[in-house]
C-alpha cells in the first residue's frame, strides 16, 4: 500500500442513533483486546518503515475521530493535546505537516499509557455526541471513521507479528495455535464466468471510493482453483529451485529475490534441517495443509508460473465470488493464522474469505468513470494508484463486518508482511 492507515472515502449506509453508538464501542473495544497482550515496550517498535507502532495504530485512528468528528462538529470540543495532530497525522496533505513515517519508532513519547488517556478522553466525548443525535453526515464519517480503525485492528496485526517475529527469540503474540491442519485435499479447477457481467459496489451500504462505480466488463474463457494453495505446495516449488530460476520470475521479482535474499516465505526458516514458520503463536514446524502466507506478488507470479498457471485477474475473481454471495468470515482474537477449509466451506470457491488476502494480476487503478472523493477524507486513493497490485477476499486478521465482496487490498508486487497468499487460475 502505503499501508491503509487513512480512511478513503466517505461512507455510505450509516447505521443511525443509538447503533452507530453500540457499533462505535464495540469496535473501539476491539482495538483494545488486540493490544491487551502487548507490553509498553512491544507497543514503541517500529522494525521497518511500513511497519508503525501498536501505541501510532491506537492515537491514529483516534486522531482521526477528534479531527474529522468532534472538531466540526462538537461544540465547544478541546483538543486533546496540540502536538498530536503533527504525530499521528499519516497522509493527509489537507491537514498540515506531519511526523515522518520512518521514524515512527523513534516516539517514546507519549507513552502507550497516554495513549491510552487520549482514546478514553475522546471516546468520551463521542459518547456525549452520539447520544445527542446525529445528523447524516456525521454519521457518515464516524461509520467512515470506524472502517478506518477496522483497517488498523488488521494492521496492528500485521505489523505486531513483524515486531516480533523479527526478535531472535520469536516470543508469540498469544498461544492459541489451532492444531494441524489435515492434509489438502486435491485442487480442483471451477469454470468461471463468461461474457460480460457487473462488477463493483451497487451503492447499497458502505463502500470506500475505489469500489465504485458498477460497471460492465468482459470475461474471457477461465477456470479458478477452488482453494488456496497451501504451504505443502510452495514447499514442493522451493525443492525444484523455485527461487533459483530466472526463466520463472518476472524481472523485478529476480532482482528481488537476488537483493533480499529471498528463499522462501517470510516468516519461514530452516531450524535442524527442517522448515518451520513463525505464526503470531510462535514458531512451529511448517504445516504442510495450511494456505502459504506472507507471499509477495512477485513470488505468487512466480509460483503460478511454475505450477503452469496464472494469477487471476480481479474481474474473475469478483464475479466468480460474487455469484456464490460472502459467507462471515472467521475471526479468532488470538494469534489469527490462516487455516484449512472449513468442513462446511465446499465451494465452489472455498476460503474467498478470512484467511489470505488473495493476489491478482490486476494493476490498481481506477475503475471507469472513477472520481476521487473531495476534501481531506478522499485523499487517499487516487493518489496511490501507480505501482500497486489489487488483493481480494479478506484475511484471518480481518475483524468481523470488514469484508466486502467488493473491497478492493492493494499493496505494492514486492510487499510480503500482509496476510496474502494465493488462488490460481488459468485460460479455459
Amino acid at each position: 500500500m502505503p499501508p491503509h492507515d487513512l480512511p478513503r472515502t466517505p461512507a455510505t449506509g450509516a447505521p443511525p442513533g443509538a447503533d452507530l453508538a453500540e457499533r462505535y464501542r464495540a469496535v473501539r473495544d476491539l482495538t483494545e483486546a488486540l493490544a491487551a497482550p502487548l507490553g509498553p515496550e512491544d507497543q514503541t517498535v517500529q522494525t521497518m518503515p511500513d511497519v508503525s507502532p501498536t501505541k501510532w495504530h491506537r492515537a491514529h485512528v483516534t486522531w482521526f475521530f477528534e479531527t474529522f468528528v468532534l472538531g466540526p462538529h462538537l461544540p465547544g470540543h478541546q483538543v486533546h493535546d496540540e502536538d498530536y495532530g503533527f504525530l499521528f497525522n499519516s497522509y493527509y496533505e489537507a491537514i498540515g505537516s506531519r511526523h515522518p513515517r520512518p521514524h515512527r519508532g523513534l516516539l517514546t513519547r507519549p507513552t502507550a499509557a497516554d495513549v491510552g488517556e487520549y482514546r478514553a478522553a475522546v471516546d468520551a466525548a463521542m459518547a456525549d455526541l452520539l447520544a445527542a443525535g446525529v445528523d447524516d453526515e456525521v454519521a457518515e464519517l464516524v461509520t467512515l471513521g470506524l472502517h478506518h480503525e477496522q483497517q488498523h485492528q488488521e494492521l496492528l496485526l500485521m505489523d505486531i507479528k513483524h515486531v516480533l517475529g523479527t526478535n531472535p527469540l520469536r516470543p508469540p503474540y498469544s498461544l492459541a495455535m489451532p492444531a494441524p491442519a489435515p492434509e489438502a485435499e486435491s485442487l480442483r479447477w471451477v469454470d468461471g464466468v463468461e461474457g460480460l457481467a457487473e462488477v463493483g459496489h451497487d451503492g447499497d451500504g458502505f463502500s470506500y471510493d475505489n469500489e465504485r462505480p458498477r460497471h460492465t466488463v468482459l470475461l474471457h474463457p477461465h477456470r479458478l482453483a477452488d482453494r488456496l494453495v497451501t504451504n505443502g505446495e510452495w514447499q514442493a516449488f522451493i525443492d525444484d529451485d523455485g527461487y533459483r530460476r530466472p526463466e520463472l520470475w518476472l524481472s523485478d521479482g529476480w532482482a528481488a529475490v537476488q537483493a533480499e535474499g529471498w528463499e522462501a516465505p517470510l516468516y519461514w526458516e530452516q531450524v535442524d534441517g527442517q522448515w518451520h514458520e513463525y505464526t503470531l503463536a510462535g514458531r512451529y514446524p511448517l504445516d504442510p495443509g495450511r494456505p502459504v502466507v506472507h507471499v509477495s506478488h512477485l513470488e505468487a507470479d512466480a509460483y503460478a508460473r511454475w505450477a503452469g498457471a496464472r494469477l487471476p485477474r480481479e474481474e474473475e475473481w469478483a464475479v466468480a465470488v460474487a455469484r456464490q454471495g460472502l459467507a462471515e468470515p472467521r475471526f479468532e482474537l488470538d494469534g489469527p493464522h490462516p487455516r484449512p477449509p472449513a468442513p462446511d466451506d465446499r465451494g465452489p470457491l472455498r476460503q474467498a474469505f478470512g484467511e489470505v488476502w488473495q493476489w491478482t494480476s490486476s494493476a490498481y487503478l481506477g475503475y471507469p468513470g472513477f472520481t476521487p472523493e473531495p476534501g481531506a477524507v478522499g485523499e487517499y486513493n487516487g493518489k496511490f494508484m501507480s505501482g500497486q497490485v489489487v488483493l481480494r477476499g479478506s484475511c484471518c486478521a480481518t475483524p468481523p463486518g470488514h469484508a466486502r465482496l467488493t473491497y478492493r487490498n492493494f499493496f505494492p508486487p514486492s510487499a510480503r508482511w500482509a496476510f496474502s497468499g494465493v488462488r490460481l487460475a488459468a485460460d479455459a
